[in-house]
C-alpha cells in the first residue's frame, strides 16, 4: 500500500516563525516546503505537484500578500487546501477562499497540525 503524501507549503516571511512551524510539521511526519514570499511559493507549487496544503501568512513583502496568494492558489490549483494566518490582521470570511480557515498568531503547533489533518482528511 503506497504511503500517503502529506506535503505542506509554509509561506512566512519571518525566518524564525517559519523555521519553528516547519520543524513542528516535520516532527509530526509532514513533508514540508517553505517560502519567504508569494512569488517563491508559486515557483515551488509549480515544481512540486505533491503539495496538498498551503499555510500562508497574510503580511509578506512583495506585490502579493497572503490573501492574494490564497486566492491565486484556489484559482490555479483548486484541490490544494489553504490555511491563512496573521498576527496583525483578521480577514473577514469574504476575504478568504472558500473552505480556507484563518488562524491568528500566536498559534499553537498542535492546533495547526490538527487543522491541517482535518483539512487533508476532508
Amino acid at each position: 500500500m503506497p504511503r500517503e503524501i502529506n506535503a505542506v507549503l509554509v509561506v512566512e516571511d519571518e525566518p524564525l516563525v517559519r523555521m519553528a512551524i516547519v520543524m513542528d510539521l516535520e516532527d509530526d511526519g509532514f513533508t514540508v516546503f517553505e517560502a519567504a514570499d508569494a512569488i517563491e511559493a508559486i515557483n515551488i507549487l509549480e515544481a512540486s505537484p505533491e503539495i496538498r496544503l498551503v499555510f500562508t501568512d497574510v503580511d509578506m513583502p512583495g506585490t502579493m500578500d497572503g490573501l492574494l496568494l490564497a486566492a491565486f492558489v484556489r484559482d490555479r490549483w483548486p484541490p490544494i487546501k489553504i490555511i491563512v494566518t496573521s498576527g496583525h490582521r483578521s480577514p473577514s470570511v469574504d476575504d478568504l477562499p472558500a473552505g480556507a480557515p484563518f488562524m491568528s498568531k500566536p498559534y499553537g503547533p498542535k492546533d495547526v497540525i490538527a487543522v491541517i489533518r482535518n483539512l487533508l482528511a476532508a
